[in-house]
């Protein structure tokens, strides 16, 4: 089985996306976790194009090793010395040398005929081969460009000493089955190719990036370029968890062998996200949020069945563990519910299991997630649940700031329906006071305590009050995504635990 090589340009490309710039500690630190997933080649910047670019590759190069390091640079001979300068501590260095190979480029870019920039890459070669061993040379534009001019410029750089030749879709302009015949047609038509790795470097402008560096590796390229999360100019470049898992993933269909280590993929994904500012997408490939995550109950009961049924690969081949894989919303199905009580801890029957599964159908439909701990707290609630004396049929705020509030509430006990309005200073206390003209009860109210127990603006608050009655506190209990519902709730358990304790005696 043939072993392709990965040549990381998340440090030069991926710095191109608009948006995002890196120091040089930052550099070194990528580079570092890069390196350690075990890629071939690290493309650490652009050396001629700021002090700040030649200082990153500078640091990278004197830092790293096991690990090629490559610079860019045009095909210019100032370019190409900078590049040498930032990378001559590197134990394996690489001058990455470009020149654009398309009409549309060569004309109103470079405004240079095909011979010049033959001439032109030849020469910037000769002197990169006088630096190093390992050269490398990009044809800019190659999907865009001439077949026949494109493998005579590659002969001829083959010819000067170039290791790699690297044919990129910069645009992101083709497809797959025309850049697979684009990497045969190469390989047939360039006399010499087999003296170097061809290369595939593709943008993500149509969003086939991954698709073509697959297709370009099908067809005999042996050098994939690859940014982490796919970043890079415009809408980014191929990216190196979606290349790297689907030749893992489909390894019986492409025949293809890597050397990176899968495990180490999540972290360096989030630590990329984490420098440079740019958020992964949920529905990101590999390593998005919901990329291991189920809502509908079809398939989460697939899952919970057999986890193949709906996943491909595991979570944990990326080095990504304790997924809440079963996202519970209004979709979900008891099975995954009563799965989930399970995985909790919480060993409930039939019909325990039911009343559950009701009220928490009733969350769901005012959030848009139910996690683990909205599941926790709605049973925590209920442990706190007892026989209702009193009950709540409904009730009415009217708050505003800079006046009083003023709360209506009814309740029923023993079939009967009360209902009062009281004033106070706040919605709650105005809510607890006509609950006490209700019931006349004798209560004082020791403590109230308001907390989040889950996140987001759809979050369950939890309050728990404790009310003194005679010579005993009872505690009261409720969780809700409304405050004061779950206030008022929480109040009424505490009232029902001291009916409960009458009821005793």
């Amino acid at each position: 089985m043939v072993t392709i090589r990965i040549f990381d340009t998340t440090l030069r490309d991926g710095e191109q996306t608009p948006g995002v710039n890196l120091n040089v500690r930052e550099k070194v630190e990528i580079a570092k976790e890069i390196a350690a997933i075990g890629v071939d080649a690290i493309e650490a910047g652009f050396p001629n194009s700021s002090q700040g670019d030649f200082s990153a590759v500078l640091a990278v190069a004197r830092e790293l090793k096991g690990v090629q390091v490559a610079g860019l640079c045009r095909a210019v001979t100032g370019d190409v010395q900078r590049a040498w300068e930032a990378l001559r501590f590197a134990e394996a260095p690489l001058i990455n040398i470009v020149i654009a190979s398309s009409e549309r480029h060569m004309m109103h870019k470079l405004r240079m005929t095909e011979h010049e920039v033959v001439e032109r890459a030849v020469s910037a070669i000769k002197i990169a081969k006088s630096y190093c061993h390992d050269v490398e040379f990009t044809a800019e534009d190659a999907s865009r460009s001439d077949k026949q001019f494109l493998c005579r410029l590659l002969q001829k750089a083959i010819a000067a000493g170039a290791t790699i030749v690297n044919i990129p879709d910069t645009v992101g302009y083709t497809t797959p089955q025309e850049y697979a015949a684009l990497v045969q047609y190469v390989l047939n038509n360039v006399s010499n190719i087999e003296k170097a790795c061809l290369s595939v470097h593709c943008h993500n402008d149509l969003g086939m990036a991954t698709a073509n560096t697959l297709s370009g590796l099908t067809a005999g390229a042996r050098q994939a370029e690859v940014t982490v999360n796919g970043l890079g100019e415009r809408a980014g470049n191929a990216s190196l968890e979606e290349v790297v898992m689907a030749l893992s993933t489909r390894r019986n269909y492409y025949n293809l062998e890597h050397k990176i280590n899968t495990h180490g993929i999540y972290k360096l994904s989030q630590l990329i996200s984490k420098y440079t500012g740019m958020e992964i997408a949920p529905g990101k490939p590999i390593v998005g949020d919901n990329a291991f995550r189920h809502q509908s109950g079809i398939h989460q009961h697939g899952v919970l069945t057999d986890r193949e049924t709906y996943e491909i690969m595991s979570a944990e081949s990326i080095g990504r563990y304790q997924v809440d894989s079963l996202v519970l919303g209004k979709l979900s199905g008891r099975h995954a519910f009563s799965e989930r009580l399970h995985d909790l801890g919480f060993h409930l029957s039939p019909e325990e299991v039911k009343a559950a599964f009701e009220q928490f159908k009733v969350l769901a439909d005012r959030k848009k997630d139910v996690t683990v701990r909205d599941i926790a707290a709605i049973l925590e609630g209920r442990l706190h649940d007892v026989k209702p004396v009193v009950e709540l049929a409904n009730y009415q705020i009217l708050s505003a700031n800079n006046m009083n509030s003023t709360a209506t509430v009814c309740l029923t006990r023993g079939g009967e329906t009360l209902q009062k309005a009281a004033i106070a200073g706040g919605p709650v206390d105005a809510a607890f006071k006509a609950i006490d003209e209700i019931l006349g009860l004798n209560l004082s109210l020791e403590s109230y305590v308001i907390k989040a127990v889950t996140e987001g603006a759809d979050a369950l608050g939890e309050v728990t009050v404790r009310v003194k009655y005679g010579d005993g506190v009872y505690l009261g209990k409720n969780v809700s995504t409304d405050i004061i519902k779950s206030s008022i709730m929480a109040y009424i358990n505490a009232i029902n635990r001291i009916y409960g304790e009458m009821l005793l005696n």
